[in-house]
């Protein structure tokens, strides 16, 4: 399978310009399998302002590229609920249509998100194209226990906007991610400016082993292109299978595969 990580650079409340840029991206990809966007990528990481980034533009575009591209696009947006509580949403769009969701489970409480979001409560693994991906947004990544691997899952999403200042934890953590759960992992940051951070990309897509396939230093919007094997990833976990020896993570939420 081939991913492609759209790395964006998100202008401040600025939907229309942010999906404008996410296009001339996603046409200047190789044609892919799969496309990830980071997190609030049509707004910018508005963690204490939820409204600016509730927009339906990012999911539109999400699903008309879908079906244009024949490939699944993954990105995320705010969303607020019927009963008025709001949702730091991941989404996951296929070409026929389908559309599955993950909020964020580990809200950024050091920048005051959890004072204006809903945690989510369900562990989501979507099955696509034979490569089953969990769906998880920045700040879970600093928490092995809620990902743990229980024969659920091949690659893990990260859609995040990591800050600069924290560059060498991002990509030390994506590996310790791949490693510790013999999986790939698939981590799209973003570039630029927002009032409260900046951000320096490190777009990455990691091998099992720990390994770095693919990523790009530059400081720039651009397009991060790595081919996945689960043959290759099968044979490796049965021929070192260390998951075997795992400590039994009790998940207290529900788990929801497809």
């Amino acid at each position: 399978m081939r991913i492609t990580i759209l790395q964006t650079d998100a202008k401040w409340a600025c939907p229309d310009v942010n999906v404008a840029a996410a296009e001339a991206l996603i046409e200047s990809a190789p044609q892919s399998d799969l496309y990830v966007l980071p997190e609030m990528w049509a707004t910018g990481f508005a963690a204490t302002t939820p409204d600016v980034a509730c927009t339906n533009a990012p999911l539109r575009w999400m699903q008309i590229a879908a079906k244009r591209k024949d490939a699944a696009v993954c990105g995320g947006g705010a969303v607020k609920e019927d009963d008025g509580t709001y949702r730091n949403r991941l989404y996951f769009v296929t070409p026929d249509g389908m559309t599955e969701y993950y909020d964020k489970r580990h809200l950024f409480t050091p920048g005051g998100e959890h004072l204006h979001y809903t945690p989510g409560s369900r562990r989501i693994v979507v099955n696509y194209r034979g490569v089953r991906f969990l769906l998880l947004t920045c700040y879970d990544l600093r928490f092995p226990a809620w990902m743990r691997y229980d024969g659920d899952y091949d690659a893990i999403i990260f859609a995040a906007n990591w800050p600069e200042s924290r560059q060498e934890v991002w990509l030390t953590l994506l590996k310790a991610r791949a490693i510790e759960n013999q999986c790939y992992v698939i981590g799209a940051n973003r570039i630029g400016h927002d009032p409260q951070c900046t951000y320096a990309g490190g777009s990455a897509i990691i091998t099992p082993k720990g390994n770095i396939i693919a990523t790009d230093d530059r400081q720039e919007a651009q397009t991060v292109t790595a081919d996945i094997d689960m043959e290759e990833l099968r044979s490796f976990r049965a021929k070192f299978p260390v998951l075997d020896d795992r400590d039994t993570v009790m998940l207290t939420q529900t788990s929801r595969h497809h």
